[in-house]
């Protein structure tokens, strides 16, 4: 055990909520456009002098490898950098109209208020800057539920943000469990957005409680991403990029590419170069640097992972890599080993649910239209790949794919300043983006009349 945090229930996010609207209407709101900026930038070379303290804290709070948790600097960076760059970037307009008499007509725009933000385990070093950057930039304030199992680094950097200056009241973190803490904060009268990343059983519940008064809602939710590879791919570059398309994280990732679709005419050497590469990865305690695969995040998780893994087999695919516990071999976590399925079928669950671990399901497809339609029978729409060293048949696929996010020879990247979208099942609005930060803020029509 590292801590014991706090379970916080609806008292306690009211006073939050409270403590929010209190800083928002008193003197967060005389904090001029620079001024936020200012404080931004102290955060942001705070959060790289302090990088190590916090790679290391997120790792031992969910098990992600060292060398993972490192690698997430220069993102949390540039994402800190691009709301600064936002907060002097937001304008309305002045536009012309049809009135008589001498009439100004112009939009403003302005901040929403309290948003609340409830976030996932799996990833909560970045998720949480796409809340807090977003009300820094606008001048909103932000109360924050962080998953029950990876709390951590989302403390820390509260602690960060009031050494570089930030007022109280302006981010409030409420730990606790979703149906209480987090239950509150969706449905409270106080809060005029609500964040959330998660299931999509538990971002019904969010739609639902934020009725309440019809609060702005933005939900990211799961996934079932198709990941394609034609016999055209440069294979030496598809093989480790479908493969960390899933086992990245132990599969912990909402837009993990877990339904990989092989052309037939590679599709048993693929298959086999990626059970090697499966067998290869070296699984174990995340702080070890040359550790590849972490544990994943709680044993109700690994048991979920492995009914998966035995209903898929008990349908007919075969296991060709892990399909194992590493209990025996590996002590005081939950590990699994990185599993490769192979003659999967699209109507098997591994093919058709979301398993959120270290499990692909390989596909074979014979032509574009036949892999098409294969990708996009889903509920999901989150994300989806292609692999193909053929321009047109790319962006065949790219316009073809019903998803939020698209890639073209690589998995997964992710830009603020571009974003990542949502689409049918998994969710709605954008994450990052050049529209993202308007989602923090509300427009006036102004009608001027100057006599």
């Amino acid at each position: 055990m590292i801590t014991q945090l706090a379970a916080g229930d609806v008292a306690d996010v009211d006073r939050a909520v409270a403590a929010a609207r209190e800083a928002f209407t008193g003197p967060w709101s005389t904090w001029s456009p620079y001024e936020r900026q200012a404080l931004l930038w102290r955060v942001h070379n705070l959060v790289e002098a302090r990088f190590e303290e916090i790679a290391q804290l997120e790792t031992l709070d969910m098990g992600s490898p060292i060398t993972r948790a490192r690698g997430l600097k220069s993102h949390v960076l540039q994402a800190i950098a691009y709301f600064a760059t936002q907060t002097v970037n937001t304008a309305g307009r002045v536009l012309p109209n049809n009135l008589p008499g001498s009439v100004t007509t112009m939009t403003i725009k302005a901040p929403l208020g309290v948003v609340g933000g409830i976030l996932a385990w799996n990833n909560p070093l970045v998720g949480q800057w796409f809340i807090i950057g977003g009300a820094l930039a606008t001048g909103c304030t932000a109360v924050l539920k962080p998953g029950e199992t990876a709390s951590l680094s989302v403390l820390y950097m509260v602690r960060l943000l009031q050494e570089a200056g930030l007022p109280d009241g302006v981010v409030n973190i409420v730990t606790g469990f979703g149906p209480t803490a987090g239950a509150a904060l969706a449905s409270h009268s106080g809060v005029d957005r609500i964040v959330f990343t998660g299931s999509v059983q538990s971002g019904r519940r969010v739609v639902e409680a934020s009725t309440s008064n019809m609060k702005r809602v933005q939900v990211e939710l799961g996934g079932k991403s198709p990941d394609i590879v034609f016999a055209d791919a440069d294979l030496d570059a598809a093989l480790p990029g479908a493969a960390m398309a899933v086992f990245n994280n132990s599969g912990q990732i909402c837009t993990a590419g877990t339904r990989l679709f092989v052309q037939r005419a590679i599709h048993d050497e693929f298959v086999e170069r990626l059970a090697a590469f499966a067998d290869g990865l070296r699984v174990g305690n995340g702080i070890d640097p040359d550790v590849q695969i972490g544990p994943v995040i709680s044993d109700s998780q690994l048991e979920r992972i492995m009914g998966y893994v035995e209903g898929g087999i008990q349908e007919g695919a075969e296991l060709v890599a892990g399909g194992r516990k590493l209990d025996g071999e590996l002590r005081n976590g939950y590990f699994v080993a990185p599993t490769v399925l192979a003659k999967v079928t699209p109507d098997m669950a591994v093919a058709r649910e979301e398993i959120f671990g270290p499990v692909i399901s390989v596909i074979p497809f014979d032509t574009e239209e036949e892999v098409l339609r294969l990708a996009n029978a889903t509920e999901y729409g989150l994300g989806g790949a292609v692999w193909t060293t053929n321009a047109s048949t790319a962006m065949r696929m790219v316009h073809g794919i019903k998803a939020g996010s698209v890639w073209v020879n690589c998995y997964g990247l992710l830009d603020t300043a571009v974003g990542m979208a949502c689409y049918k099942m998994s969710g709605y609005g954008i994450k990052g983006g050049p529209d993202y930060v308007d989602t923090f803020l509300y427009e006036k029509c102004v009608y001027f009349n100057l006599g």
